[in-house]
């Protein structure tokens, strides 16, 4: 089938991809899967209704751009110093030691399939390839699960983090390695030296001139030319990289991290990510299209070698290296269950030395065939992980029933006692002073110095990670009074939440968090009450000012009783400034002031009247003439009143062109 125009051809994308996506969605399987199957089908080797996957590869291409321009903007160097051991440890490790396995290991298939021609070259880049896993789909499925803050949820994050930072070499070795030129070494040695130049320009440069050029389009207040600019920086610092003969994918990654580096990390976040995840699809759909399937018939024997070696060798290596740095076996077990897949960039690699002609066509199909395999098999294996575990790691399931048994031994006479998870300065300050009134607690802490030093001291603290279902139930949560969260992660308080009211609903639940703004998701999610620090913090504050001012410490305490009982609903609207990045987000409530210009077609209108679209704003005062009125509805707008509305930002700026619309 030929397409008769290129509105067809995009309407055939789009509609295969709506519904290769919303069927594996369905299955709750990644969407990467859906975008690899719809290639697959429509391409030339199965229904031919594409007959040449070229037009769509240059559009594609940029979909690996934005995706390495996301990895960047999640790259936190405080995040990498804080995780350095896990990140340059295990994580380099698992990189260096599966490259070397699989060099090995394709030399040993070179010499039983002759015909499959693999040089050191090549081997080198496969091992590459295989040696990364799929970031997109891992912490996709530990996000749903919430486990990416449990200890084998971190050690899987360290390892990803690093193979995120691996592939920007990767992708810069492998043409040095296909390179003509008889000196592979100086190829890789110019190619790295290149790399770190560029980082270092770009970094010393392009940090202050970033934050500063990026403060003034966002001071334009337009929408529009923020996304134009955030697209010109991302596309031109990638053409920078291509110029001096490195690739688009590094000038992009070095763009991303530049911008983490500034205060609009926020909103760039969120403005990017529908162009990325369009263009990844697009990319994933090329791919796909790629795979000859006829091929793939022939060699099918080739493709199921492939794919058990592949996951054999993952599997060993990540394991090994997870237990050399110190994981329980369990924990290494799961780990390597975890990332025993391909990954997107693994497509990317081999894709790359196919283009270098490093592999035989018919070995770049049969390799293509097995990823694509591999990452069909990682959902399932990633939710079936605990089982595999319990099945094959005795010393795992013996462990986990120590340490249960322990708890539920320290808890089995209470009653009426309060569960404390996360045993940090918060913890600690709440478990004095519960144990000043007498009242039982059991805190849970997953740092065995800190469980060490304060069951030393007479606290009565568990070693336990209490995210975990068990942990609660040994806990003796349903005998409890209440359960207090104060860990220090939202995704890790959430899982809590959601364990303590499936297993107890009934036992009231507290959550700290650092500020309002998860202030409402955990409400939503059952929390009975929420404890922002911040907005606590001002309550203290502000208490201590009227003291000084002479008011008296029963209306002090009133103010204070009423803020709390009205769940902070004073305190948690507040003028953001512009380059604050809730300002950016629809759905946070702000204030926002605005004068009535003469002729708008408000004057003279009752507040209940005012010709405001949903979502509606609401004007929460008026000043005229210096002096703050009280919002009474029967107040009629005048000239140069000041508004002071209250809303997201779709419905302040639907009031604000209300005010300003011309008569």
């Amino acid at each position: 089938m030929h397409m008769q125009s290129s509105l067809e051809f995009v309407l055939l994308m789009l509609g295969t991809a709506v519904i290769g996506v919303l069927v594996f969605r369905y299955f709750k399987l990644p969407s990467i899967l859906g975008y690899l199957a719809v290639g697959v089908v429509v391409g030339p080797f199965a229904m031919g209704l594409v007959g040449d996957a070229e037009p769509l590869q240059g559009l594609a291409e940029f979909g690996v751009v934005f995706l390495m321009f996301t990895v960047g903007l999640e790259f936190s160097f405080k995040q990498l110093m804080a995780m350095r051991k896990i990140v340059f440890g295990l994580g380099f490790t698992q990189v260096t030691a599966s490259v070397i396995v699989a060099i090995i290991i394709s030399g040993i298939m070179a010499v039983f399939i002759p015909e499959s021609g693999l040089s050191w070259q090549a081997a080198f880049a496969l091992g590459g390839a295989w040696a990364l896993s799929s970031t997109a789909i891992v912490t996709k499925m530990l996000a749903d699960r919430m486990e990416l803050e449990t200890e084998y949820g971190r050690r899987v994050i360290g390892i990803l983090l690093f193979q995120d930072i691996a592939i920007v070499i990767l992708l810069m070795i492998v043409p040095s390695l296909a390179s003509d030129s008889g000196n592979i070494w100086m190829d890789v040695g110019l190619t790295l030296a290149k790399v770190f130049f560029a980082l270092g320009v770009m970094f010393l440069i392009g940090k202050q001139v970033m934050n500063r050029w990026l403060g003034i389009v966002a001071g334009t207040g337009s929408q529009e030319l923020f996304m134009l600019n955030l697209l010109l920086m991302t596309l031109g610092a990638a053409w920078i990289t291509e110029t001096i003969g490195l690739s688009l994918e590094l000038g992009a990654f070095v763009a991303g991290m530049l911008i983490a580096e500034t205060r609009y990390k926020h909103e760039v976040e969120t403005d990017i990510k529908s162009f990325r995840d369009v263009l990844l699809g697009l990319y994933f759909i090329t791919i796909g299209m790629m795979l000859n399937l006829w091929l793939v018939k022939d060699r099918w024997w080739v493709i199921l070698i492939m794919v058990a070696c592949a996951f054999v060798f993952q599997f060993g290596v990540t394991a090994v290296v997870a237990r050399f740095f110190g994981a329980s076996k369990g924990i290494s077990i799961k780990v390597a269950l975890v990332l025993s897949q391909a990954s997107e960039f693994s497509f990317v690699l081999v894709n790359q030395a196919a283009h270098f002609n490093m592999i035989e066509p018919w070995f770049y199909q049969a390799t293509l065939a097995s990823m694509v395999v591999s990452m069909l098999m990682a959902p399932f294996i990633i939710l079936n992980a605990d089982k595999i575990v319990s099945r094959v790691s005795v010393d795992e399931w013996m462990d986990r029933s120590v340490e249960l048994t322990r708890i539920a031994s320290q808890t089995m006479m209470l009653r009426k006692h309060t569960i404390i998870c996360g045993f940090g300065k918060t913890g600690q300050a709440v478990a004095r002073l519960l144990a000043e009134q007498d009242i039982p607690y059991r805190a849970l802490d997953l740092d065995p110095e800190r469980v060490r030093k304060a069951e030393l001291a007479g606290e009565k603290v568990s070693y336990a990670d209490s995210t975990r279902r068990e942990a609660l139930i040994a806990a003796g949560i349903d005998r409890a009074s209440s359960i207090i969260i104060t860990l220090d992660r939202v995704d890790a308080s959430m899982r809590v939440l959601h364990y303590a009211k499936s297993i107890a609903p009934d036992v009231p639940v507290i959550v700290r968090c650092n500020d309002e703004s998860d202030f409402d998701r955990f409400r939503e999610a059952g929390a009975d009450e929420v404890v922002p620090e911040i907005l606590e913090c001002s309550l203290v504050l502000a208490s201590n000012a009227m003291l000084a001012s002479g008011v008296p410490m029963k209306q002090i305490l009133q103010r204070v009783t009423a803020a709390r009982m009205s769940r902070y609903a004073n305190l948690r609207e507040y003028f953001h400034g512009e380059h604050d990045p809730a300002f950016w987000e629809s759905a946070s409530k702000h204030l926002h002031s605005v004068r009535v210009p003469p002729g708008s077609p408000v004057i003279g209108k009752r507040l209940q009247e005012m010709p405001f679209p949903e979502p509606k704003a609401d004007v929460v005062a008026v000043v005229r003439h210096m002096a703050r009125l009280e919002p009474n509805p029967d107040i009629k707008v005048e000239e140069e009143d000041v508004l002071v509305l209250r809303g997201g930002r779709d419905s302040i700026a639907g009031a604000e062109e209300s005010i300003f619309k011309e008569p």
